[in-house]
C-alpha cells in the first residue's frame, strides 16, 4: 500500500508540472493583453485596449501607469490613470466598458455661501463619471448644497444636511437621508451624447450660523463640509459607513481611505458603429464580437462578444465559447485526464488492497485460534514451540505462493510442496488438499507425534504454521523421492538388492523405536513405499505421520476407525477396528514383499486374481519364491539370503497379530542377516520357518479380496 501512495503522489506531481508547464505556454491570461504586453499589475488586471506601454494600449487616453514602490519591500503595485499622476484604477472591465477607481475627497470650509469648483478627471480622455454607477455625496452639518456642471447647463439636485441633537457619530449605512450627510444623483449626459461628466460646481449655504453653539451642534461635526463623488451603494455597505466620520474624513486622516467611483469609458468617444464601420481600424477585431453604441455616460461606441462567447473582443480570436476555449493544449488536458484517472484507480486499489490485507490478517488469527493453536502449545515444551511457529507470510515466500513448479508431490493427506527459507535453508512444505475437520486433526496429530520422535530415519519436522484453515507442515527436505518412484521404474533395473536389504532395515529400526523407544508407543498406521523417502545416499526416511496413533504403554493397542491403504491394511484390523503395533509389521510384511518383487500391492494379482501378498504366500509356501521374486534379485545374490528375508515376510504377513513377529524382533533379525550375508548355514537354525498351509492362504486370499472390494475405508 505504501508503494501504491507514493506512485499517486508522483503522478499528481506530474500532472500538476505538466499543468505549470502548459499555463506557461499559454496566452497571457486568455488573451486579455497583446503579445508581449502586460497584462498585471499586482492583482489588477490590464484587458486592451489600456496598456503601459506603447504598442500595448489603443491611444493616449488608455494608458495606464503599474507603479511599483521600490522603497518599501511588500508593497503591492498599484495601476494608476495615464503617465502615473492619475487616480488609483481597482478594476477594468472590458464586458461592462467600465472602471472603477478610487475617488478623492475635497474639504470646503462654509461661510455663510460658498461657491466652489471641483475637477474629477481631465478631460479629453476616453472614461467619464458613470450617472449610473455614481453619487455626489455631500457630508456634514447644517448646510444647503446646490451643484451643476462646470458648464452650469445641468444642475443636480440640491440636497440639505442637518445633526439634530443626540446624532450618532456614524452615518447609517441604510440611506443618505440628510442626518449628516446628504446625497444627489449625477447628471446623465444629453441624448445623441455631448460627453459625460468630468467636473462640477458645488454652492454651499451655511444654515446653522444663527443658532447657539453651532461648532459643538454634534460631537463630530465642525465647520466643514465634504464633498465625494462615490459609487452609488458604497456607503450602504455596513464595513464603509465608519469611514465616513468627519473625523476620518479631515484633513490628515483621508489618505488611508480607499473610495470608489464608477467611470465609463468608450473605444473611440469620436464615432459611431456606423461611421466606425465605414472605415478599416474599428476596433471589433475578435470574429464573434459586434460593435454596440456607448449607452452609459461616455459617448462613442463600443465592443462587445457575440451571445454564447465571452472575453476581450478588442484582440483576434478574443471572444471564445465557454465550452470550446482551451486554456491549456489539448494534450495536457488528456494527460490530466489519465493522470488524475490512474491515480483514483491506485487509491482504489490501495483501499482494497488494505482491505483485503486487513481481512486475511484477522482470518489468520481466527484459523490459529481454530486449529487448536493453544491446544499445540500445551502438547509440545513452549520453547519448541515457539521455534516451531511458522508465518503464513514465510512459507508464501518460500513456496513462491505454493506455485505448481514448486510440488515435490502428493500423499493421502496433501500436496508437498519445495521451500526455500530467507536464510536459504531448504525445507518441504506439506498443505492440505482437503478442508475438513478430520484433515484439521491429522495435521494436529502429526505435529503432535513428530515432536516426540528423534531417529535418524524418521523425517524431521521443523515446525507448522496454524494460519491457515488446515495447518501447514514444514519438514526436513529429502531430495531423492520415494522409494515406491525408485522401485517401480520402467527399466528392468532398480535399487541394488543390497541397499533394498539396508533400507528394509533401517525402516524395521525406526517402527522399533516408535513402538518402543519413543515416549509413547506411536503406531504410524500408513506404512508403504510411498511413504519411505530416500535421500542422496538412499538412506530411509519415514514420513506422514498424519494416521498416526499413540498407545499408551500400559495398553496393548486401541479401537479406533479404520484406516490406511488398499493392499498394505492388516486384516485383522480391518474386521476387530482394534490398533496395536503389529498392525505396522503386517504392513512393513508387505512392503517387504514389494522389495522382494518389485510388483505393487494394489495393482498387481495373479493369474488366478489373487492379490499381490495372497500369491506371496502361496508360491512361498510351496517353495516356488522364484517364480515371483524380481530377476535382478535372483542375478545379485545368493538364494539363502532371499529365502531368509522371505520368510521374515512371512512371519509379518500372519493372519492373527500375535503370531508376527515384534519389529524389534525384525530389525535383530536383519540386522543379523546384513553382517553374515554369506552365513546362510549359521542363521538357519535361528529361524524357524513357518509352514503356511494352502487353505490358510485361500483364506488370506479371501479376507484381502474383501479389503480391496470395500469401499467404506476412509483414505
Amino acid at each position: 500500500m505504501r508503494y501504491l501512495i507514493v506512485v499517486a503522489a508522483l503522478l499528481l506531481q506530474l500532472v500538476a508540472t505538466a499543468v505549470a508547464v502548459a499555463a506557461s505556454d499559454a496566452p497571457a491570461s486568455a488573451n486579455i493583453a497583446r503579445p508581449g504586453c502586460e497584462s498585471k499589475c499586482g492583482k489588477i488586471e490590464i484587458p486592451y485596449p489600456f496598456g503601459t506601454t506603447p504598442g500595448c494600449y489603443h491611444s493616449p487616453g488608455f494608458l495606464v501607469t503599474c507603479y511599483r514602490n521600490t522603497s518599501k519591500k511588500g508593497d503591492e503595485p498599484k495601476l494608476l490613470l495615464g503617465g502615473g499622476d492619475g487616480r488609483q484604477v481597482l478594476h477594468i472591465s472590458v464586458q461592462n466598458s467600465t472602471m472603477r477607481i478610487s475617488s478623492e475627497v475635497w474639504f470646503v470650509t462654509v461661510r455663510d455661501t460658498s461657491m466652489k469648483s471641483f475637477t474629477v478627471l481631465p478631460s479629453g480622455r476616453p472614461y467619464v463619471l458613470s450617472a449610473a454607477g455614481n453619487r455626489l455625496v455631500h457630508i456634514g452639518c447644517g448646510f444647503a448644497a446646490s451643484s451643476w456642471t462646470a458648464q452650469g447647463e445641468r444642475p443636480f439636485n440640491t440636497c440639505s444636511s442637518s445633526c439634530p441633537e443626540h446624532t450618532p457619530e456614524k452615518i447609517r449605512h441604510s440611506t443618505c437621508d440628510g442626518m449628516g450627510c446628504c446625497d444627489a444623483p449625477i447628471p446623465a449626459p444629453p441624448a445623441g451624447g455631448g460627453g459625460g461628466l468630468t467636473s462640477f460646481r458645488a454652492q454651499f449655504q451655511w444654515t446653522g450660523k444663527n443658532r447657539t453653539g453651532c461648532p459643538t451642534t454634534s460631537p463630530w461635526i465642525t465647520s466643514d463640509a465634504s464633498v465625494v463623488a462615490v459609487a452609488s451603494q458604497w456607503w450602504r455597505d455596513a464595513n464603509n459607513r465608519f469611514m465616513l466620520k468627519m473625523s476620518l474624513l479631515a484633513v490628515g486622516h483621508a489618505s488611508g481611505i480607499v473610495i470608489p467611483a464608477i467611470l465609463d469609458w468608450a473605444y473611440d468617444n469620436s464615432s459611431t458603429c456606423a461611421e466606425a464601420a465605414k472605415r478599416s481600424d474599428s476596433g471589433c477585431v475578435s470574429k464573434h464580437s459586434e460593435c454596440v453604441d456607448s449607452t452609459g455616460s461616455a459617448s462613442g461606441y463600443v465592443c462587445r462578444c457575440l451571445r454564447g462567447y465571452e472575453g476581450n473582443p478588442y484582440l483576434s480570436d478574443g471572444c471564445q465559447s465557454p465550452r470550446n476555449r482551451r486554456h491549456f493544449p489539448a494534450w495536457i488536458i488528456f494527460a490530466m485526464g489519465v493522470g488524475i484517472g490512474m491515480c483514483l484507480l491506485l487509491l482504489v486499489l490501495a483501499i482494497i488492497f488494505a482491505t483485503k490485507k486487513l481481512k486475511a490478517k484477522k482470518m489468520r488469527e481466527h484459523f490459529f485460534k481454530q486449529n487448536r493453536g493453544l491446544l499445540l502449545q500445551q502438547l509440545v515444551d513452549k520453547d519448541i514451540a515457539e521455534r516451531m511457529i511458522f508465518g503464513l507470510e514465510e512459507l508464501e515466500e518460500a513456496t513462491n505462493k505454493f506455485n505448481k513448479a514448486r510440488i515435490l508431490g502428493g500423499g493421502g493427506h496433501g500436496t508437498v510442496y519445495k521451500g526455500i527459507l530467507s536464510d536459504q535453508h531448504v525445507v518441504a512444505i506439506k498443505k492440505s488438499k482437503l478442508v475438513i475437520q478430520r484433515e484439521i486433526d491429522g495435521f494436529i496429530n502429526e505435529v503432535a507425534i513428530l515432536t516426540q520422535i528423534n531417529h535418524r530415519n524418521v523425517v524431521k519436522l521443523f515446525g507448522c504454521c496454524l494460519e491457515t484453515e488446515v495447518p501447514l507442515l514444514v519438514y526436513e527436505f529429502i531430495p531423492n523421492g520415494t522409494l515406491y518412484a525408485h522401485l517401480h521404474v520402467d527399466s528392468p533395473i532398480s535399487i541394488p538388492w543390497k541397499d533394498r536389504l539396508r533400507i528394509a532395515f533401517e525402516v524395521a529400526s525406526s517402527l522399533a523405536y516408535l513402538h518402543s523407544e519413543a515416549t509413547i508407543s506411536i503406531v504410524h498406521r500408513d506404512i508403504k513405499t510411498s511413504n519411505i523417502l530416500l535421500d542422496d545416499h538412499l538412506t530411509a526416511k519415514v514420513s506422514d505421520f498424519g494416521a498416526s496413533r499413540g498407545i499408551a504403554i500400559d495398553k496393548s493397542g486401541v479401537t479406533t476407525a479404520v484406516q490406511g491403504t488398499y493392499g498394505y491394511l492388516d486384516p485383522e484390523y480391518f474386521y476387530t477396528k482394534r490398533l496395536t503395533e503389529k498392525s505396522d509389521v503386517y504392513s512393513y510384511g508387505v512392503m517387504l514383499v514389494e522389495l522382494l518383487t518389485r510388483k505393487k500391492p494394489t495393482a498387481d494379482m495373479s493369474l488366478e486374481g489373487i492379490s499381490l501378498v495372497a500369491h506371496f504366500m502361496l508360491l512361498q509356501s510351496n517353495g516356488r519364491l522364484s517364480e515371483i521374486v524380481d530377476a535382478q534379485v535372483i542375478l545379485e545374490e545368493e538364494e539363502h539370503e532371499v529365502m531368509q528375508v522371505a520368510a521374515i515376510a512371512a512371519l509379518c504377513l500372519q493372519m492373527k497379530g500375535d503370531d508376527r513377529p515384534t519389529m524389534r524382533h525384525v530389525e535383530m533379525r536383519l540386522q543379523g542377516l546384513q553382517s553374515s550375508n554369506n552365513n546362510f548355514q549359521k542363521n538357519q537354525g535361528v529361524l524357524q520357518m513357518v509352514n503356511v498351509e494352502e487353505n490358510i492362504s485361500t483364506r488370506r486370499y479371501s479376507l484381502e479380496r474383501e479389503i480391496l472390494l470395500s469401499t467404506t475405508l476412509p483414505r
